[in-house]
């Protein structure tokens, strides 16, 4: 089991070796200030369901064509099961370190370790592949080269997450607004253009070569799963602002669920309507979504959409940058680095805001914008489901001894939901790309190493989870 510190425990705990004039890294706390409408405004501005609907989708819609609904609806089911999950142990465990203190803390220090290096993955990978759709939908008033507005979009991001999370709530929340609107428009062009019926939504076909149809099989919607679990991944950015949401044992459970419905109607509708709206198969398969909703209205109304999920993805760009640095954070306190690197990642600056941490998940992400998205796209799907994987393993484990009683927001039919979502989940990332899972499974492989070298003999001194006590607890049952 980790050793998880408790305030009474960190002065036992032999101390790193501080800079002059620092603050021990174990002491320093994020700032509680937002409630639960901040927290799903800001949880629902990293999930950015219209810039992954324009981003994400037609990648989809290449592959699964009238399935993509279809394959979208069942992975919006198995994440109600790991929202229960996340809900129950982000509870229990209201760190800033979100999957890896919470698995840490149930399923032991390497399984924890393996979760944050996964977690991290996804956190540097997503952003930029989220921003280098920008450019596509910037295309009807600027050409500019995908990874070089990317690469733009990532910097002004690290710039705005250097903000007070405060202000950066209503910044997102703005933008939200915008791009659920976006999404309401396109929902509403396919739906009243329809060329084809509810029927289609199981018709399990794609455009072919020469413009026939080939079919879908269930094997290609199973593999589809890990993308379309990456789809609305971002609900899990509740947990990582635990210990800024005011009242987390009550709010972090109600951000987390929220977030997940409110996301899910907002993709699912609008791809309901694309695909019954969209032409024939083959412009269906093209994804090219701007393209129909220019051709279902005029320009300008085509020009207005895509602007709106320009700003959305700046939008997404802002809260990832937010959520990732303080994945970083987090992991400085808990000192899983060598004491420099502890020290730099658990500055805070002027702002409340950890701004190493801000800047190293910033500014390589911007360099990832010159990566190739089929690599990313592979890496994340699977990096999320096996993260999702050992987050259930965590769920599994949440009610022994002291945890069993503890008071948490507590998720309905435990065990069966956590037992069958690893079933789930082990057997989706058997049906992923043998290169992705190896090239993950590199990554995840060297991290080991480094637990085995460096951290597990240090166990004294390195990779303590901490656990912030500050937590209000709710004042009804």
């Amino acid at each position: 089991m980790t050793d998880t510190l408790r305030p009474a425990e960190t002065a036992a705990a032999p101390p790193d070796v501080p800079a002059p004039a620092a603050a021990p890294v174990e002491s320093r706390t994020l700032k509680r200030s937002i409630g639960v409408v901040g927290g799903t405004l800001l949880t629902l501005s990293c999930v950015t369901p219209a810039s992954t609907l324009f981003v994400v989708v037609p990648d989809l819609f290449g592959s699964l064509g009238t399935a993509t609904a279809l394959t979208i609806a069942i992975g919006s089911l198995l994440c109600v099961a790991v929202a229960f999950c996340y809900s129950e142990l982000g509870t229990l465990v209201p760190s800033a370190g979100g999957e890896y203190a919470m698995v840490s803390t149930m399923a032991g220090r390497l399984a924890g370790w393996l979760v944050f290096v996964l977690s991290l993955l996804v956190v540097m990978i997503v952003p930029p592949v989220i921003a280098m759709g920008t450019a596509d939908y910037l295309e009807p008033v600027l050409h500019l080269d995908p990874s070089l507005a990317g690469a733009g979009v990532m910097l002004l991001a690290t710039l705005a997450g250097l903000l007070d999370l405060r202000a950066n709530a209503w910044i997102t929340g703005v933008f939200l607004v915008l791009e659920v609107i976006a999404a309401a428009v396109v929902a509403v062009l396919g739906f009243t253009h329809a060329e084809r019926g509810p029927g289609s939504l199981v018709s399990m076909e794609v455009g072919g070569t020469g413009g026939g149809a080939d079919p879908v099989t269930a094997m290609l919607v199973v593999s589809g799963l890990a993308i379309a679990l990456f789809i609305t991944q971002g609900f899990s950015t509740a947990v990582y602002l635990s210990e800024e949401l005011e009242n987390p044992r009550r709010n972090v459970a109600r951000t987390v669920l929220a977030t997940l419905a409110i996301s899910t109607v907002i993709i699912l509708v609008p791809v309901l309507a694309i695909t019954f709206g969209a032409s024939d198969l083959a412009e269906l398969t093209g994804g090219d979504i701007s393209a129909m909703v220019t051709a279902w209205s005029n320009s300008a109304v085509g020009t207005f959409v895509s602007l709106c999920v320009a700003l959305a993805i700046v939008n997404a760009g802002i809260v990832m940058v937010i959520q990732n640095s303080r994945v970083l954070f987090a992991s400085a306190r808990d000192k899983a680095w060598p004491a420099p690197v502890n020290g730099l990642f658990a500055r805070l600056g002027r702002f409340g805001s950890p701004w190493v941490a801000t800047l190293a998940v910033g500014v390589p992400g911007a360099a990832l914008c010159y990566v190739n998205l089929d690599t990313l796209y592979g890496v994340t799907g699977v990096s999320v489901t096996a993260m999702y994987l050992l987050v259930a393993v965590a769920a599994l484990l949440s009610r022994r001894g002291a945890h069993r009683h503890a008071h948490a927001w507590r998720m309905p039919l435990w065990p069966v939901v956590p037992v069958l979502l690893i079933a789930v989940l082990a057997y989706v990332l058997t049906q992923q790309e043998a290169s992705h899972l190896l090239l993950t499974g590199s990554i995840a492989a060297v991290a080991t190493l480094y637990w085995a070298l460096y951290l597990r003999p240090r166990r004294d001194t390195r990779w303590l989870v901490t656990v912030p006590q500050d937590v209000r607890e709710p004042a009804g049952p």
